[in-house]
Order: C-alpha cells, then structure tokens, then sequence
C-alpha cells in the first residue's frame, strides 16, 4: 500500500492555521460563537399526532420535518423511496387523505390528523391491492426502486377518473420517472385495473 506524500507546502499551511487557532484567546472563541448563534436558526420540535396506514402515532419531530423523512426516519416506512427530495421523480408519492402529493415537499406539520397512505397500507394483509397485482402482472417494473411512487400516482390516476386513453395516463403520470423506462407496462397495468 502506497502512503501518500504531504507536500511542504500542506504541511506548513495546515500547521500554519494549527498554530493561528490555538493563539485566538478564548474570549474571542466564545464571541465567534455568539455570533454564529444569530444566524442558526434554533431548532422546534412539536407534538404531531399522525395517522398513518391507519395507525394512529404520536411523535415529536422537528418542525421542518417531511412527511417522506418522518415515515422512513421515523416510522421504519421504508417502501417510500427518497428519489430526488426536490419533488422531480414522484418516488416519494403518498396519499394524503386520498389525494396524492410528494411527500418529499410536504411538511409532516401540515399533515397531521390527516389520513395518509403509503405503499404499505395500499395491501389487505396478504392480499394485494389491484393495481400492485396488475404492475406484476404487466411487468410494470424493473429495478423497482420508482415503482411504489409510481403505485400511488396509478391508484390515484385511475380514482381522479385519468384513464381515457394512453396519451390521457401519460399525462396523468407524468409526474413518475422511470429511469429503467417500463412506462408501457405501467400504462397497462393502470388501464387493466380501469378497464
């Protein structure tokens, strides 16, 4: 194994700002400090009363907390992918009191006492929700990591009534980003359980 060699430059800058450090008094440490306090925002940490898949939870989040971050933080929900966290992809799509959203872009404080439904609590026991037989069915997946956001939005499409025609679905769902391109699986997945 080959140790990296330091160059006398590096080396006597960084013990260069070694030494300038620790010759600071530390009454100017502690006023650099008070300084840096004005501009951190402190953090806020609520009583949220969550219902989720039909669970009732009491948590303790802080307030910028997302819906996505709080279901696979801190309730172990994990079947809600985090694709891009800037609501591009819709891994991350829930139902939030039957509607779909970017769970991404939501803060967990705007949702409580709501209804929300992720991928877990689209299933009845063993028995799997329509449309996550027919996107097996239709192979209306590969790598799979898309596929629960893409779930959500097909259940959602199909319930706002979006499924006239495939140009009607495209654009319904073009929302979920499919980086393997099973698009035509999924479309026919959502037009078997419409139909």
């Amino acid at each position: 194994m080959k140790i990296p060699s330091i160059s006398r430059r590096n080396f006597l800058m960084t013990s260069g700002l070694l030494v300038f450090w620790s010759a600071i008094p530390v009454h100017l440490k502690a006023a650099g400090e008070k300084v840096r306090n004005l501009f951190v925002t402190p953090k806020k940490v609520l009583p949220l009363k969550m219902k989720v898949n039909g669970q009732n939870f009491d948590l303790n989040l802080d307030t910028r907390t997302t819906v996505l971050d709080m279901l696979r933080e801190n309730l172990d929900l994990t079947g809600t992918k985090k694709g891009c966290d800037h609501g591009q992809c819709g891994a991350c799509t829930v139902h939030i009191n039957g509607e779909r959203v970017l769970s991404c872009l939501t803060l967990a404080c705007t949702a409580q006492q709501k209804e929300i439904t992720t991928i877990e609590g689209l299933a009845n026991g063993e028995n799997l929700h329509p449309m996550q037989k027919a996107f097996i069915e239709c192979d209306g997946f590969q790598c799979g990591y898309c596929t629960p956001g893409q779930i959500m939005s097909a259940v959602a499409c199909v319930k706002e009534g979006h499924t006239g025609s495939v140009e009607v679905i495209k654009e319904f769902m073009s929302g979920n980003l499919c980086r393997c391109g099973a698009y035509n699986g999924i479309v026919e997945s959502i037009q078997k359980v419409a139909g």
